[in-house]
């Protein structure tokens, strides 16, 4: 039996331009042999309707500009709303200050990496999650 490939669709959270790790991030999921799909600065709705379009496995987001909060929230809400938060993993990525990672894990996020998270550590993260979906 073949194993399935993992697709994971990656993008920056809002206007921050801050792109070097999420994409050091893309290249490292591709070099495990994951399916790759990155959309650059997403509003919220922008990357559930990518999810959707995509039929991604893992939704990952990268913030860098402190609006990971109000923005991630509403990626969590408007994931509920469209009923696509149950059956795809949802990751956080970039400063996130340890305070608020409880918050984003309460509002929905299945994990969160912080700047300077190692990439076996992504990678095998997310292999886990997607097993248990």
């Amino acid at each position: 039996m073949m194993k399935k490939t993992i697709k994971v669709l990656l993008a920056k959270l809002g206007l921050d331009i801050h792109n070097r790790g999420v994409l050091f991030v893309a290249k490292n999921l591709r070099d495990a042999g994951m399916e790759v799909i990155y959309i650059g600065n997403s509003t919220p709705q922008q990357i559930i309707n990518s999810a959707i379009q995509e039929d991604a496995d893992v939704v990952g987001v990268s913030s860098l500009g402190g609006a990971h909060l109000i923005l991630g929230e509403k990626l969590i809400s408007l994931a509920k709303k469209e009923h696509i938060k149950e059956d795809r993993i949802y990751l956080m990525g970039g400063a996130v200050p340890e305070e608020d990672m409880k918050k984003l894990e309460r509002a929905g996020f299945d994990a969160i990496f912080t700047s300077g998270a190692a990439s076996k550590e992504i990678v095998s993260s997310i292999e886990n999650l997607v097993k248990e979906l």
